[in-house]
């Protein structure tokens, strides 16, 4: 916080405020910035004050409603990546855990029992293949990791045809494999584990057509979001495919540290859970917290937001005008005036400054096509030296 106040922000520290009480901080202090990490923001919220800044200190922005902030000019960021080897590290843990029984060997021990037979009983990791759904950064994490521990490592993700150079050069150094589908990777699999963001496209990805494809007695981890998983469905897998499996995430996890909460499937056999704390190690929460700092600081910096997720990546605008101009106070003033006149609406629009601020040039991106008549009054005041109208 010392760094936030040394940009001359006012910081107020609530990590407790949630619902109607978030709501009432936000209105009475006015913030401009919110900084949250798993609380809820909804639109009463985003109502209350005069935000112009979300930051989701953590990967995930599911419970923060973008759509209704971008509808009110609110940017919304987030932390992507700090938190990946944090989570590939319990990713992991939760493998072994599974092969090897470690929390059934502890309580044997704890109850004065010695059961070496039964406990000597584990397949291994070495050798044995790792599907994954998903490979951003914690997916790469993991198959990094898994790598070492002589996993061949198999994988999709929608990720391949949208950043098809990014995923080639981490499908290069970590030497996985690419396959087609989720189909495949399950069916050729023995540890499954998901790494896949929560959204529209993916809420109960992993059903049952995708379980019943396991291999009988393979293991499934998910690390990602409980709503990402039919977690009724994997039951059923673990009763039927007698499935062995490790979750840190649950749908409808409750929103305080601690309480009540005992979802069916963590009492089943061969389910080992843990409490959604993938994130929580403390080189995680201070790479989270520096970006975080980061983020906030260019913003009052620059007015520019870092990993912003809710910029549009098309805009309506079919013209580009450009216009080189006298760097003149009120010409840009004229040009948007006389655009306004012919009802074309700014969707974009960049000014460049040449050395010594004598002239500049204006990009201005519009939702349609300006006409000859528009043009001209453009060209009018004599601070215009030229337009060049370019067909998006």
């Amino acid at each position: 916080m010392s760094v936030l106040t040394g940009l001359g922000c006012e910081v107020l520290y609530q990590p407790d405020a949630k619902g109607d009480g978030l709501v009432v901080a936000i209105r009475e202090s006015g913030a401009h910035v919110l900084i949250v990490r798993s609380t809820e923001v909804n639109a009463a919220m985003l109502d209350a004050g005069a935000l112009s800044l979300i930051v989701r200190a953590g990967a995930g922005v599911n419970t923060i409603d973008v759509a209704g902030a971008s509808t009110r000019g609110i940017y919304v960021s987030n932390c992507p990546g700090k938190n990946a080897v944090a989570v590939a590290e319990l990713t992991l843990a939760l493998m072994l855990t599974i092969d090897r029984r470690i929390p059934d060997n502890v309580a044997a021990l704890r109850a004065g029992e010695w059961n070496k037979k039964e406990f000597s009983k584990a397949q291994g990791l070495f050798g044995r293949t790792l599907g994954l759904l998903g490979f951003g950064s914690i997916g790469q994490e993991v198959a990094r990791r898994a790598r070492a521990f002589g996993m061949p490592v198999l994988v999709w993700s929608r990720r391949f045809g949208t950043d098809p150079a990014a995923s080639r050069a981490a499908v290069e150094e970590l030497a996985v494999e690419i396959v087609a589908s989720p189909d495949e990777v399950v069916r050729r699999a023995d540890v499954v584990s998901v790494h896949l963001a929560l959204s529209t496209d993916t809420r109960s990805f992993v059903g049952a057509e995708l379980l019943r494809q396991m291999r009988p007695g393979s293991i499934f981890i998910n690390t990602a979001r409980g709503e990402v998983v039919d977690y009724t469905a994997l039951q059923e897998a673990v009763s039927e495919r007698r499935l062995r499996v490790g979750l840190d995430v649950f749908a409808n996890e409750p929103t305080s540290a601690s309480g009540a909460f005992s979802p069916p499937i963590v009492a089943m056999p061969g389910v080992y859970g843990t409490h959604h704390i993938g994130a929580s190690t403390d080189q995680a929460q201070e790479a989270i917290a520096a970006e975080a700092v980061r983020i906030v600081r260019t913003f009052v910096e620059t007015g520019r937001v870092p990993n912003v997720v809710n910029l549009a990546r098309k805009t309506p605008a079919t013209h580009m005008l450009v216009v080189r101009h006298r760097d003149r106070p009120g010409v840009l003033a004229h040009v948007f005036e006389r655009l306004r006149d012919a009802d074309l609406n700014v969707q974009e629009t960049e000014n460049i400054i040449f050395e010594g601020a004598q002239a500049a040039v204006a990009r201005i991106n519009l939702d349609g096509e300006p006409t000859a008549a528009t043009l001209e009054a453009v060209r009018s005041r004599e601070e215009v030296l030229d337009l060049q109208l370019v067909r998006l």
